[in-house]
């Protein structure tokens, strides 16, 4: 999955990687993103954790609150995507392990 990479990209991409806590993600996202976003985002990972556990798709539409669809193209990124998701995840894993 190619992102067309440019310098307003990077920039943005840049500033996330500088937030030192979880208030200052709260307060960057929530000025740039509407809460839907956010909450939009947020799904789509967890659905990409519980798929990595082996969950099926009707479980997770109900833990969710995401639709089939949505839960369907979160697994063709997990699988044939650009690797974002399986860094996510190892990375909550390797948290998860401290």
């Amino acid at each position: 999955m190619a992102t067309r990479r440019n310098e307003s990209k990077d920039r943005l991409f840049k500033v996330i990687l500088q937030l030192q806590s979880i208030d200052d993600c709260y307060d960057f996202f929530e000025d740039l993103c509407t809460i839907k976003e956010i909450d939009d985002m947020a799904q789509r990972l967890d659905a990409a954790v519980l798929l990595d556990r082996g969950e099926n798709y009707r479980t997770i539409a109900s833990q969710v609150g995401i639709s089939t669809a949505t839960i369907s193209r979160v697994s063709r990124c997990l699988g044939y995507g650009s690797g974002g998701y399986r860094k996510a995840i190892d990375l909550l894993q390797e948290e998860k392990e401290k």
